[in-house]
């Protein structure tokens, strides 16, 4: 499958009289080449992506995040639940540690307590409320409670009799803990984090579920689940499940808690005892499901009020242990290119993957030979532009002009720093445009032939007071060799740009 861009949407429409519905990602780090922070805020930023969640609080990421406008969910990692729990002390300072630190630079505005504490870590559970309230407890005392929230996320099997889903309830074992989270909840003014995950649903249920039901695909009315005590009409499994929540909530007499999605996704890759899981059917579930919050369709039981929702999740994890779908959630690599296209178009506001929207940086016209020299010897030095493909042999390498190659090298630059003001001007030797210059095998960063989202470097965007330094570069054109040879010790050392 060819390499396009890919993007998110913006906060689109009301999940309650406070808050946008939005769709945001997940962030995980088990990556045997884990990009560094400045990267992966540089692909959230060129992607649109405005709602991101920790599974940690790591400083570095924190940092990096400062000043974007990004809205983050930060965590308590479950084995910091404990200490966190029986000691209000420890609380206070890991909240002075991980949130006073950071705000308002950083945007924080949730803090997951744990992760599926009841069902992974039932030791844990007797003092999850505890934590959770030591927590809030920190952020009273900072000032800080309105507008940062407290809650923790729960696996969906959970929730015992999902379907139909007026008979949903909690696990019934899970009661004392259950009962008093929901009124810290309610009492907080937080939400409910389910994770939902209809992959699995319809994996474990034999036959039972079809995979349509679960992909968001179009159902025929004669084929659309009926709750027989409401009459409602399920066309998913994900609002199925989310209204199983809210039943079962109901069942505690709690009748006014939101539910946000803290975990949603398809895996796009698997071994042969789960089938289902592929490329198309993943690009299915997550464009569909994106259409499906961004449209603000609602669910049966809370029509016109959408769910906000976090992917899972933005990078494929190869470190992560169990089978191969355990690896392959990601909407992108390692290197910020897109595992699959989300089929997007004609839902809204579609962003990076407008395809009829694209913007090359390209060598001006009637340039100085000189200047564009010093302008490439920069972008492939300093800069940091891979320009191996510019070499004898390679795809660009051919027409073999300065023009040419410094196009590749500017282009390159450009999304590498997500298409940023004054990142095409390079002493004003570059120029937008909109036409795609790429040719043959030689394709152009942003080119609809693969993916055109560079992630950023720690090396700061040149200044007009900046100078090249440095030897001539090897991705010269020929016919101006000579002359270039003669100039450069004069020129590399003064010349400046942007």
């Amino acid at each position: 499958m060819g390499l396009l861009f890919f993007a998110l949407f913006l906060a689109v429409s009301a999940a309650s009289a406070d808050e946008d519905a939005f769709i945001g990602v997940n962030i995980g780090t088990a990556l045997s080449d884990m990009p560094n922070p400045t990267q992966v805020v540089a692909l959230l930023k060129a992607q649109q992506i405005h709602h991101v969640r920790l599974f940690d609080a790591d400083q570095a990421m924190l940092l990096a995040l400062a000043n974007t406008g990004i809205r983050v969910t930060i965590s308590v990692p479950n084995d910091q639940l404990l200490g966190i729990g029986q000691s209000n002390a420890t609380a206070v300072n890991w909240v002075s540690r991980n949130v006073l630190a950071h705000v308002p630079a950083t945007n924080i505005t949730a803090i997951a307590v744990g992760s599926e504490v009841l069902s992974t870590l039932p030791n844990a559970a007797p003092i999850l409320v505890s934590a959770m309230k030591f927590i809030h407890s920190a952020l009273v005392a900072s000032n800080l409670d309105s507008r940062i929230k407290v809650s923790t996320p729960h696996a969906s099997s959970l929730i015992l009799d999902s379907f139909p889903p007026s008979q949903a309830f909690f696990n019934r074992s899970w009661d004392p803990v259950m009962i008093p989270l929901l009124k810290f909840l309610q009492s907080t003014g937080s939400f409910v984090m389910l994770n939902v995950y209809p992959y699995y649903d319809y994996m474990q249920s034999n036959g039972v579920i079809a995979l349509d039901y679960a992909l968001f695909r179009p159902l025929s009315p004669n084929k659309e689940a009926v709750d027989p005590n409401t009459l409602l009409h399920y066309t998913n499994v994900f609002d199925a499940v989310v209204d199983a929540g809210y039943f079962a909530m109901s069942y505690l007499n709690f009748t006014n808690i939101p539910i946000i999605v803290t975990e949603s996704g398809w895996p796009s890759k698997g071994d042969s005892s789960e089938p289902d899981a592929t490329l198309d059917n993943a690009n299915t579930y997550n464009s569909n499901l994106i259409r499906h919050i961004f449209n603000n369709t609602g669910t049966p039981k809370h029509p016109g009020i959408a769910i906000s929702t976090y992917i899972y999740e933005l990078y494929n994890e190869d470190l992560r242990p169990g089978p191969i779908t355990e690896k392959n959630w990601g909407l992108f690599d390692a290197n910020g290119m897109p595992i699959y296209i989300l089929r997007l178009t004609g839902s809204g506001t579609v962003l990076s993957n407008d395809t009829t929207n694209q913007t090359f940086c390209v060598a001006r016209a009637g340039a100085d030979h000189k200047m564009l020299q010093a302008a490439l010897d920069w972008a492939c030095g300093p800069g940091k532009v891979d320009c191996s493909p510019l070499l004898q042999g390679q795809p660009c390498y051919e027409p073999d002009t300065i023009a040419a190659h410094a196009s590749y090298a500017f282009d390159t630059y450009y999304h590498r720093m997500a298409m940023g003001d004054g990142t095409c001007n390079f002493n004003g030797v570059a120029t937008v445009t909109t036409t795609d210059p790429s040719h043959g095998s030689c394709i152009f960063p942003g080119s609809v032939g693969r993916n055109g989202t560079f992630t950023n470097s720690t090396l700061p965007i040149p200044s007009s007071n900046s100078t090249v330094s440095g030897c001539h570069s090897r991705y010269f054109g020929s016919s101006d060799a000579f002359t270039t040879l003669v100039v450069l010790g004069v020129l590399l050392c003064g010349v400046t740009f942007l």
